[in-house]
């Protein structure tokens, strides 16, 4: 015989199963007319509406919860269905299951009318006030959808000012998704995060763990350097005996020898811990004897970027295009100041530049001496003082600093001189002449020597490769590579030169050879598919890619990526266009922030909201406002929280 238990669960039986659809549309049903399911669309809005009208009138109420000096009289089974705290407090057995009063320590009570509010309307208002004390009773209470309103509204508010104090706030209350997105907010801003009171409020452990991160986005490690020595004089004597452990942090050895220099003879830090200045005096002779550095240079996580300047077909081209890994295309940018070919290209600081070239237009044909920047924050070029000659098919590289033109050609002279730039006091100076000219010469560094490979000196092509000194500003002979060649690819990866096609006087190459910088010996590797001439070559995630160039007939747009670890060569994205005599350029560095005088067009931080309005809790019949300080977030990384 049915007991009336029975008949109640073979009705429900035939209930439809509760999904999202039963309470998004208005309603549904099938094509037989004698089956028909409604869906009605405000029933649930509505009967929460009516339990919440039920609560504040408190009908119906079965237990009163006691918070601080407020009640709040609530129905158990609402509480339960949006909280697996309340839920096992009242269906596990616990002594609370039949207790009509329930005492919660650890939470205040505004921030509990708000969580209460939240589990019968579905709504929460979250200002920089209350998130401070939402959080922890969500996490308390286990309200996931709290949780995750108050972490989205705080990844929202991240700034310079605050995002140390978010980050910690965040792993004190176990929101990992939140601190990882503040940890990586300080790296991404980590020049402008160092200035802020929360940087300066760092214990020692604290800043060591920061700034041993690779991920740092800084132009030059004198950025991270710097940082730490305004951090040490915020509070100097009692910071002094930590300096030698936290100088290690510091990957010193990418600081150049002049700074480090400088910073020997004149910071008053150093004067009074003599062993950070031994420590950085071992340094500068390691780097003076161009030893390999023993840590490796930072590699911030954001976006890695091949820049491709200018370029020929059937005359000189302005294109200025980007290359995203991440992405994997190709993006048009602003266009140069003037076309050209034969430049040289290089990135530094955050900024690059576009060095020389020719501009060969229907009617006239010069070479430039010009040298234009481009700032990835504003899109904009601006000029710099101009170099002493004009050089077509120039190579250029950056070292120490400072930017190293070298060789090309003005008209029918070929160059043997190289100009320096020191983009802090934009000036150009010369340095010591290589052995012989070199037209369509590449160049690369590796351990602060420059070497360059190959070119043409007016009679022929040459296979011999100079290395030039910084210390004794002189060039020496290395081993000649095995092929004559001018107009190849020419870069830097690990210990090796890598030199990717060219001409020989007769035909294109496709040959691949590389130098080692540690035995002085050359070996070939697997030639590109496409033989080619001036081509531009770039260093992007360890791999080599040789892009566009000219093959004795047709301009390319040709674009091969060489991997060392398996030694062969795939095709990657083409350019948006054919051409040759192009420069390139690799940006491992997020945008640097905008100049003074420059609207920021790409790469802004996030705003911080204005301050908010008090956020009273809501009205209720047993739970008032309890006053808290205002911009609760300057206080998460004090201790005051």
């Amino acid at each position: 015989m049915e007991t009336e238990d029975d008949v109640g669960r073979n009705l429900l039986d035939d209930m439809p199963p509760i999904n999202c659809e039963l309470f998004d549309g208005p309603y549904s049903g099938s094509n037989d007319i004698g089956d028909m399911t409604f869906c009605l669309g405000n029933y649930v809005p509505d009967f929460m509406k009516m339990l919440f009208t039920m609560r504040s009138h408190h009908m119906l109420t079965d237990v009163v919860l006691e918070v601080g000096n407020e009640l709040f009289h609530v129905h158990k089974v609402v509480l339960a269905a949006g909280s697996p705290y309340f839920k096992a407090m009242f269906t596990s057995g616990l002594k609370e299951c039949e207790m009509t009063r329930v005492k919660l320590q650890g939470v205040c009570p505004s921030a509990m009318a708000w969580l209460v509010y939240f589990m019968y309307t579905g709504k929460v208002r979250i200002t920089e006030v209350t998130v401070c004390q939402l959080l922890p009773a969500a996490t308390m209470f286990q309200i996931s959808n709290v949780i995750d309103a108050c972490c989205a509204f705080l990844e929202r508010q991240l700034d310079p000012s605050n995002a140390i104090g978010i980050a910690n706030f965040a792993e004190q209350h176990g929101c990992v998704e939140l601190k990882q997105k503040a940890s990586q907010f300080i790296e991404r801003h980590f020049t402008q995060v160092c200035q802020e009171e929360e940087f300066l409020q760092l214990t020692p452990q604290e800043l060591i763990c920061l700034i041993r991160k690779d991920e740092l986005n800084v132009r030059e490690e004198r950025e991270v350097y710097n940082s730490v020595l305004s951090w040490l004089k915020y509070d100097e004597d009692r910071r002094y005996p930590r300096m030698e452990h936290i100088l290690q942090a510091v990957r010193c050895q990418y600081l150049t020898p002049n700074f480090l220099k400088e910073q020997m003879s004149t910071c008053s830090v150093l004067k009074k811990v003599p062993a950070c200045r031994e420590y950085l005096a071992k340094i500068f002779k390691d780097l003076t004897l161009h030893k390999k550095p023993v840590v490796k240079e930072r590699r911030p996580n954001t976006p890695r970027i091949i820049y491709v300047a200018g370029g020929y077909f059937r005359h000189s081209i302005d294109v200025f295009e980007a290359f995203n890994l991440d992405d994997n295309c190709w993006t048009t940018l602003p266009r140069l100041t003037v076309p050209r070919s034969g430049l040289g290209a290089a990135f530094l600081k955050g900024f690059f530049y576009a060095v020389g070239g020719r501009n060969t237009s229907p009617g006239s044909s010069y070479d430039s001496d010009w040298v234009d920047v481009y700032s990835p924050s504003t899109e904009q070029w601006r000029p710099c003082s101009p170099m002493a000659t004009p050089r077509h098919r120039v190579g250029v590289a950056v070292m120490d600093g400072l930017l190293y033109a070298v060789g090309g050609s003005a008209g029918s002279e070929y160059h043997k001189t190289v100009e320096c730039y020191d983009p802090e006091k934009d000036a150009w100076t010369y340095v010591a002449s290589m052995g012989r000219a070199r037209l369509g010469v590449g160049v690369a560094v590796v351990n602060r020597l420059l070497y360059a490979v190959g070119g043409f000196d007016g009679a022929r092509r040459s296979n011999s490769v100079e290395c030039y000194h910084p210390e004794n500003n002189c060039w020496t002979e290395v081993a000649p590579m095995h092929y004559a060649r001018s107009g190849a690819g020419v870069a830097a990866l690990n210990q090796y030169i890598y030199v990717v096609g060219g001409y020989d006087g007769t035909v294109q190459l496709a040959s691949v050879e590389r130098y080692d910088t540690e035995r002085n010996t050359w070996e070939e590797v697997a030639p590109v598919r496409a033989a080619r001439s001036a081509l531009s070559l770039a260093v992007l995630d360890n791999k080599l890619y040789a892009m566009g160039g000219y093959d004795g007939t047709a301009f390319l747009d040709i674009v091969e990526i060489y991997d060392p670890l398996t030694n062969t060569w795939k095709s990657g994205a083409p350019l948006t266009s054919v051409r040759s005599g192009h420069a390139s350029a690799v940006c491992y560095q997020h945008v640097p922030p905008p100049e003074p005088d420059a609207p920021a067009l790409v790469a802004k931080l996030p705003r911080r909201a204005p301050p908010a309005h008090h956020a009273a809790p809501p009205s209720t019949s047993s739970a008032d406002d309890v006053p808290m300080a205002n911009n609760i977030l300057n206080s998460l990384s004090h201790g005051r929280l």
